[in-house]
């Protein structure tokens, strides 16, 4: 009998016709067509992505710009407001001086004159009012001479 241990754990070689080779070709032509247009298909989608990040990218830049020129104007009018506020709080500081040196003058009249009911009278309004005659503070204005206008005055000299 004849061995069939020949070639059987060797390598088995197919053999390919003219119609397998054409298949073969068509099949890689596919492929490489499929590959071509996936390529193409990513390249489209990376561009898309790039112009929307450019358009993204030109948003915040305006936005930045919008809120910037806000800032400027807010702390302009802060600015502003801020050297009212400084005026104002000297006013008031002058006008607290004012009214604490009145208050002392009426706290020193109050108590150095002796007002009588006869002296003082109470207004409408809760004020004091004092009788012109009878007020030694105001007797010292009687006596002052009557100031009259001089011919430059009265003609524009």
């Amino acid at each position: 009998m004849a061995s069939s241990s020949g070639n059987s754990s060797g390598s088995t070689q197919i053999h390919h016709s003219g119609s397998d080779d054409g298949m073969m070709d068509q099949r890689k032509r596919k492929r490489m067509e499929s590959n071509r247009e996936s390529a193409r298909r990513s390249r489209m989608r990376k561009q898309k992505h790039i112009d929307d990040l450019m358009a993204q990218a030109n948003k915040l830049k305006n936005d930045n710009a919008q809120i910037q020129t806000t800032i400027d104007v807010t702390t302009q009018r802060y600015v502003q407001i801020e050297a009212e506020n400084s005026v104002l709080r000297a006013q008031v500081s002058e006008l607290s001086q004012r009214l604490d040196s009145l208050n002392e003058i009426m706290n020193y009249i109050n108590t150095n004159t002796n007002c009588t009911t006869t002296q003082c009278t109470t207004g409408l309004n809760g004020s004091f009012e004092f009788d012109v005659m009878d007020n030694p503070w105001n007797m010292m204005y009687l006596n002052q001479p009557t100031i009259m206008p001089s011919a430059a005055d009265m003609f524009g000299y």
